[in-house]
């Protein structure tokens, strides 16, 4: 049996800040350990179910924030960027489940460190529908036929995985009380429950249901600036819906994440171009 797991740090117990998020910051050191340790109780947890091979894919950021060398070595690595099919990349039809571990709520949402992909996005939906990181990659898990076991994060995700994955175990590690404030259960019985919840989801895989993939995949990005959305017009299909809005209608739901990842890029540097300008003056 083969489980794919993907690790991101917002939803992580004991992490609200951005100083945490962000190479560099002060807290991000401490940051990394708490996402490696959660990274570790899901692997602990799909080994006690059964599993016979576990891959972890590093989804924050640059995705290279795991301390590989405290990683559970049962577990494979995939980190660094720019991928593809990026928090998901790795994952195959060999996959018996998924599990995404310290998700968040989507952009405009509420919840801790609420985004979709990039903080250059104000909102990204998919069928006129807003959408979360998690419910994008579970699309793409779908489109391989792999069904959702486990989420972990804020409790504002953990609603939206709840209503979204039929089957699904919500792992509450905490509750988002702003955007950068939290009330946290203690990292080690957030891992206890992580760690159970994935034994369990791993050991009755065969029960899950993978979720429906939609007749169409028509993407609506909202970009937080105009360069951004001029930059992403570059993007081949993409029609200008207003100023800050590009619609892309995909053909699957690999050309879909190709297309998000390709505005994401595309917003980033326009970003830094904004950014260098303003240093300059």
């Amino acid at each position: 049996m083969r489980v794919f797991i993907s690790v991101d740090m917002e939803g992580v117990a004991g992490v609200a800040t951005l100083d945490q998020i962000i190479r560099g910051g002060t807290g991000y050191s401490r940051a990394q350990e708490l996402m490696t340790e959660e990274a570790n109780a899901a692997i602990r947890g799909a080994v006690a179910g059964g599993a016979t091979e576990v891959l972890v894919n590093d989804s924050h950021g640059t995705m290279d924030n795991l301390l590989h060398e405290r990683l559970d070595p049962r577990a494979r690595l995939v980190f660094g960027a720019p991928r593809p099919s990026c928090m998901v990349q790795g994952i195959t039809r060999d996959d018996d489940v998924a599990v995404f571990v310290g998700y968040h709520a989507a952009a405009g949402a509420e919840g801790v460190l609420a985004h979709t992909y990039s903080s250059n996005f104000t909102e990204l939906r998919v069928n006129g529908q807003p959408m979360s990181e998690a419910e994008v990659n579970a699309l793409y898990a779908a489109s391989y036929g792999v069904p959702v076991g486990v989420v972990t994060g804020d409790d504002q995700i953990c609603a939206v995985a709840s209503k979204a994955f039929a089957g699904v175990t919500a792992v509450e590690a905490k509750r988002a009380t702003g955007f950068s404030a939290t009330d946290s259960l203690s990292p080690a019985l957030a891992r206890e429950a992580i760690e159970a919840a994935v034994a369990t989801a791993v050991a009755g895989a065969g029960d899950l249901v993978v979720q429906p993939l939609p007749d169409e995949l028509v993407l609506d990005v909202d970009f937080a600036s105009l360069l951004g959305a001029d930059f992403g017009m570059c993007v081949p299909r993409v029609v200008r819906l207003s100023p800050r809005t590009l619609r892309y209608e995909a053909s699957d739901v690999d050309d879909l994440m190709r297309a998000i990842m390709s505005c994401y890029y595309l917003a980033a540097l326009a970003a830094q171009q904004t950014s260098a300008i303003a240093l300059r003056r």
